[in-house]
C-alpha cells in the first residue's frame, strides 16, 4: 500500500513538472548577456533550450531611453533552436534585448538581457 501511494505521488509530481521543462530557456546568446563590447556583431543570434517557432518570435533591442527598435529574425538561419537577427549601427551605450518565442509545447516565453557597447 505504501509503496502504490509513493508511486503514486511520484508520478503526480513527474506529471505536474514536466510542461515546465518544456519550456524555451535561454543558454546562449551572442552578444553575451551583460558583456562590455567594443565591436558590434553584424547578427545578434540567441540559442534556446529546445526547437522554436521561429515565425511567430520576435526580437527587440532598446535603447537607454528605452526606445524599441524590432529585429527582422532571419528564418533560414541557424538551428532550430537559435533566432538569428541582423543588427543595425547602434551608438555607443547600453542596451537591452528583449525576446518572445514560442517554445514547442505551445507557450509563449519571454526575457530579456542587456548588453553594452563601448567606443
Amino acid at each position: 500500500m505504501i509503496r502504490r501511494v509513493t508511486l503514486a505521488a511520484v508520478a503526480a509530481v513527474l506529471l505536474i513538472a514536466s510542461p515546465a521543462v518544456a519550456h524555451s530557456l535561454l543558454l546562449e546568446s551572442s552578444p553575451a548577456a551583460e558583456a562590455t563590447i567594443t565591436t558590434l556583431p553584424p547578427q545578434l543570434t540567441l540559442r534556446f533550450n529546445n526547437r522554436i517557432e521561429k515565425r511567430l518570435s520576435r526580437i527587440n533591442i532598446l535603447n537607454e531611453r528605452g526606445t524599441p527598435q524590432a529585429l527582422t529574425i532571419v528564418v533560414a538561419d541557424g538551428g532550430a533552436d537559435r533566432l538569428t537577427a541582423a543588427v543595425p549601427p547602434l551608438e555607443p551605450g547600453a542596451y537591452r534585448v528583449e525576446w518572445h518565442v514560442l517554445s514547442t509545447d505551445g507557450h509563449v516565453v519571454s526575457g530579456s538581457f542587456g548588453f553594452r557597447l563601448a567606443r
